[in-house]
């Protein structure tokens, strides 16, 4: 009798996984895509039943395609209107951890919009291959409109390209779970228990073809939640299988019990959403591997080549929150805002994110390139910041510096971390500037400029009140105006630098202030030495003393709590590759502990006082000889008996550490050249806090994740991602440790709750599947790290350390403006909001580019819900959001302010609509 259970159905999906650049510099790959993406499209001229290909989840597949050939846009856009191609959702597979929130969410919005340029978006949460998923993509996913997500990481124990363990001990029985995120968001997630490449290549010849199905189908079948079974028809770089069609004929001959379709994604996620079993597994969270054995997350990629990770940092700074927030604000005022420079910025920006590139697991060429990109994308933010902050420095009323002096140099400084701040800051000002036009004598009007200025003068504030300051005579320079109405101005100016701290900067706001030349004027009022005893250093909030071996005790003032031995180095070996450390069998630390370090008070300004400590280490020059032969011939990295070279030399580093008069947190950036090979440096952090938990910062939540990894874990080292702080506590005491593009640390399983840095990782190998040498990530030569110690109290006073955290990456803007009236008060916020217990982080400010609203994003740092209030300062309509920043319709609070409850770990996007 005929069975009345329905056939098991195998959706196969033709797919490619397009590393952009990996084993190979950019143009080659590129060169591959176009031979790739050639085929393809014959495959589909000539072969009807060839009915769809998955390009990757990313719409730049298409873009770099048609920088060779632009006359074929027409025929990609009818591909993916007919559904036998896909676009987006994403414009590339980046990497979750190393990359922002901001930098997520633009990804999001960028691959949308150019999908919506070649017909339906494919909505689909594409992970296949990142090194671990943010526990946020569920919240992401679901704003986004997308319900199902696909990865291959994360989940049940995987090793190499996921095989799957025997262990009954698996965080979900099937391939299909729910997957939530912090905030209760959920989304069906798929994951690649047989990688993505478990339909690769499929035999059309019947008898390989009965030995592929038999174990292709029974892989399938153990993971599957419902009868719909993935097989995907591809891998790395893999090109489009020309007889699939025949192939699959053949399949349905062998196995008439099964049904056999040239799927894609769509059919395939609406057919599993129809079956699926009424209780499924739920995963909360980030998917980090955490129930395996620890050698294969890959989370070491968040240390190889820290240079890239530094360069990324400041560039994500510089577009989101700098560029953007100060275009917004030049918007309000009148000014057109940069979409176009903007959008090429990020563009260019994200072209270094794929996984493989921003995770430092590329060949030496890649990096090449990608400096070029991060210098592309940071000379456009540079560009935009200084016309944005020049035109809203003309905006400013500066009239009352008039009062005290006629000669007056006002200018203005920015604040844009999103709260109210308090920074040194260095401005050159201008003095009588004199211009000359060409053919006159350059000479004679350097010397007039010389003759008729003076570097000596004063600082004051808008109220006229004395600041504190440092300057210097940079002498008569030359510059030029480039006015958007005629041909360029040259002049020659003197140039006073000044040096100060700005105190109190209102939250995305500003502060007016100006040099005021008075020839024979004394430096400023005096203000007490921060440095209070022999090697300390004191302001209200914090006692630092640095002792004999370099290491800082620090007391914070607040609360009489006292850290001890801050700041010594740790240098070990390492026989590893790009994706994973790994300590040579038998390896000893080689620590600064107890190491005399030479001292020096380098700076005692009224605004900060720095010492300077150097170290000087005596480490092995690299591995020993047996390290080369391993790699050459692939000797997996867990095997290897390579050990460190016995030929030494020194390691010298220099730590300037600082502490300004208004700041709660102990500024540290360490220099060196480092002329080893194959080892890891990182600066130790003991917290006095033994727990077991701490919390680092990801994307959009700050994560909550274990000091002692599961039993399945036996890699000796559980280092894990940050982004701009880790942070232990308890009650009544904490540790924030903020840092600038340092994304890999480890909170030891010590007594004393230390957390481990990596500020240097040196190796000479990509790893992975082939032998490839990358000397340049050896990283020899100049490197330098920089971090800052936030003490504080313990639970709810962690949130103040965390937004010290956020605006220690983003510095302070000054601008120097003329003597003038303006609609713009001399101090001022520009955004005014607050959140309740301070639980809020402002995540980015900018103007949407389909209907040119200011859209602002917060997300809450807790699992307490909360409550934001915003006033815009004008007559304005506000709605919620989402991180598309579509417009839902439905209007908040009224005349441009509203107060928004938050959920825990909530994302909130707020649009403005000056138009009401």
């Amino acid at each position: 009798m005929p069975s009345s259970q329905p056939k098991a159905v195998i959706h196969v999906i033709s797919h490619t996984h397009w590393d952009r650049e990996w084993y190979m510099p950019y143009e080659a790959h590129h060169a591959k895509l176009i031979q790739t993406m050639d085929e393809l499209l014959a495959i589909m001229d000539r072969d009807p039943e060839y009915r769809s290909f998955y390009l990757d989840g990313q719409t730049i597949v298409l873009d770099d395609y048609l920088q060779v050939y632009p006359e074929k846009r027409e025929k990609l856009v009818q591909l993916v209107q007919e559904g036998r191609l896909s676009a987006g959702p994403w414009y590339i597979l980046q990497d979750e951890f190393l990359t922002s929130s901001e930098a997520n969410v633009r990804n999001l919005q960028i691959g949308h919009r150019d999908s919506r340029a070649f017909g339906p978006v494919s909505k689909l949460g594409y992970f296949p291959d990142s090194f671990g998923n943010m526990g946020q993509a569920a919240q992401l996913m679901q704003q986004a409109g997308i319900t199902t997500a696909v990865f291959g990481r994360g989940v049940k124990a995987t090793g190499f390209n996921n095989s799957v363990s025997e262990s009954p001990d698996l965080e979900s029985p099937y391939s299909e779970m729910n997957w939530d995120s912090p905030d209760g968001s959920r989304v069906l997630g798929i994951l690649f228990a047989n990688w993505y490449n478990n339909g690769m290549e499929i035999p059309e010849e019947p008898a390989a073809a009965k030995a592929f199905w038999d174990h292709a189908i029974a892989s399938a079948s153990r993971y599957a939640s419902t009868r719909h079974l993935l097989l995907m028809n591809g891998c790395d770089h893999q090109p489009a299988q020309a007889n699939l069609s025949a192939a699959l004929r053949t399949a349905r001959e062998l196995y008439p019990d099964y049904e056999f379709i040239h799927s894609n994604w769509d059919d395939y996620v609406k057919a599993v959403h129809s079956d699926l079993p009424p209780e499924l597994s739920t995963i909360k969270g980030e998917l980090r591997g955490q129930r395996t054995d620890g050698w294969f997350s890959l989370v070491n990629t968040a240390s190889a080549r820290i240079y890239i990770k530094q360069l990324n940092q400041q560039n994500q700074t510089m577009l989101e929150k700098i560029a953007e927030p100060l275009a917004a604000f030049a918007h309000a005022q009148g000014r057109p805002y940069p979409h176009g420079l903007l959008n090429y910025a990020w563009r260019t920006l994200m072209q270094n994110h794929p996984h493989d590139s921003i995770c430092g697991c590329s060949v030496d060429e890649v990096y090449h390139e990608m400096r070029t990109r991060f210098e592309k994308s940071k000379g456009v933010a540079a560009s935009v910041i200084a016309d944005s902050t020049a035109f809203l420095g003309g905006q400013i009323d500066t009239t009352g510096f008039a009062a005290i002096s006629r000669d007056s140099a006002p200018f203005a400084v920015f604040s844009t971390s999103g709260y109210e701040d308090s920074g040194v800051v260095t401005v050159e000002l201008e003095l009588g500037r004199r211009y000359f036009k060409p053919g006159e004598a350059q000479a004679e009007t350097a010397a007039i400029v010389g003759r008729d200025t003076t570097a000596d003068g004063y600082l004051v504030d808008a109220d006229g009140k004395r600041v504190p300051f440092v300057s210097s005579d940079l002498g008569v320079r030359f510059g030029y105006d480039l006015p958007a109405d005629k041909f360029r101005q040259p002049y020659f100016a003197r140039v006073v630098s000044v040096t100060f701290e700005a105190a109190a900067i209102p939250a995305m706001g500003y502060g007016s202030f100006a040099w005021i030349p008075s020839a024979g004027e004394e430096a400023g009022p005096a203000a007490a030495s921060l440095v209070t005893a022999p090697n300390t250093l004191e302001n209200d909030f914090l006692r630092v003393s640095i002792q004999t071996d370099g290491t800082l005790t620090m007391l914070d003032k607040t609360n009489g709590q006292t850290f001890d031995g801050l700041g010594y180095y740790e240098n070990v070996g390492d026989v590893g590759n790009e994706y994973i450390f790994k300590q040579p069998n038998g390896d000893t630390a080689i620590t600064t502990r107890g190491l005399a370090a030479d001292i020096r008070l380098v700076e005692d300004a009224p605004h900060r006082a720095v010492y300077e400590v150097t170290h000087t280490l005596d480490i092995p020059e690299s591995a020993d000889e047996r390290l080369q032969a391993e790699i050459a011939t692939m000797v997996p990295f867990l095997e290897r008996q390579a050990q460190r070279s016995s030929k030494r030399v020194p390691l010298s580093i220099v730590t300037r550490v600082s502490l300004s008069r208004s700041e709660r947190g102990v500024r540290a950036h360490a220099s060196f050249d480092n002329q080893a090979k194959d080892h890891r440096l990182r600066v130790m952090l003991p917290s006095g806090v033994s727990v077991a938990k701490h919390y680092a910062d990801s994307i959009f939540e700050v994560a909550e994740r274990a000091t002692v990894p599961n039993p399945e874990w036996v890699n000796p080292s559980n280092c894990q991602h940050q982004s701009a702080f880790v942070d232990v506590h308890e009650a009544g005491r904490g540790l924030t440790v903020g840092n600038k593009g340092l994304n890999e640390y480890e909170v030891l399983r010590d007594d004393s709750g230390t957390i481990a840095v990596t500020i240097l990782r040196s190796t000479g190998e990509l790893g992975d599947w082939g032998v490839f040498p990358t000397p340049d990530a050896q990283c020899l030569g100049r490197n330098e790290a920089e971090w800052i110690l936030l003490p504080h109290g313990g639970a709810d006073d962690r949130f103040r350390a965390y937004q010290a955290a956020y605006g220690f990456q983003v510095p302070l803007q000054a601008v120097q403006t003329g003597l003038h009236a303006g609609p713009l008060a001399p101090r001022q916020s520009l955004l005014n909001w607050n959140g309740a217990g301070s639980r809020l982080a402002l995540s980015s400010l900018k103007v949407n580019e389909d209907r040119g609203d200011l859209v602002a994003r917060w997300y809450n740092l807790s699992g307490e819900p909360s409550e934001l209030r915003v006033d815009a300062g004008r007559d304005a309509a506000l709605y919620e959001s989402n991180v598309l920043e579509e417009d839902n319709g439905a209007r908040i609070g009224e005349a441009g302010s509203a107060t928004v409850p938050v959920a825990g770990y909530k994302i909130v996007s707020i649009g403005l609509r000056a138009d009401k």
